[in-house]
């Protein structure tokens, strides 16, 4: 007698780690496909990357914004706080369709910025070319550093 083994798709062997591996599935599924429609639903606006650089004098604000019309950037500084401000709109009609994939995020940003000291804000520049907003902040006389000569006796 020949016993034949069957062996059904349904049933599988579990692993303890079988909830950590769905689990992570569940997570990279999130990240991977739709982050951006994600952040954009969840809170309603897009925010543009940016960098702080500061030196002895100044700090300079770089900020990306492409597409985004110089008209429609706000912005203002109060107790040492920047804040950039604006909204990017949607440049294309769509007469025919809706298109098979999109990735652009619109709609209004805002990005608030403490800086470490003080600034001269009679002296703050904002420039916008090619997309990225350049803001100059030179350092208030009071918050640069100081060379304190020792004497020796």
């Amino acid at each position: 007698m020949r016993f034949i083994h069957y062996r059904n798709p349904y049933l599988r062997r579990r692993s303890p780690f079988d909830p950590l591996n769905s689990l992570r599935g569940e997570m990279n599924r999130l990240f991977e496909n739709n982050l951006g429609e994600v952040s954009q639903d969840l809170f309603g606006a897009w925010t543009p990357a940016l960098d702080l650089v500061q030196d002895d004098n100044e700090f300079r604000l770089i900020v990306e914004l492409p597409g985004v019309k110089k008209e429609d950037i706000d912005l203002s500084l109060q107790n040492n706080i920047l804040t950039v401000s604006g909204k990017r709109e949607n440049g294309t009609e769509r007469k025919e369709a809706e298109p098979n994939r999109g990735e652009r995020v619109f709609g209004k940003f805002r990005r608030t910025i403490q800086l470490p000291t003080a600034v001269d804000t009679s002296k703050v520049e904002a420039k916008y070319q090619d997309g990225v907003l350049t803001v100059t902040l030179p350092k208030a006389e009071e918050a640069k550093p100081k060379k304190i000569a020792v004497n020796v006796q």
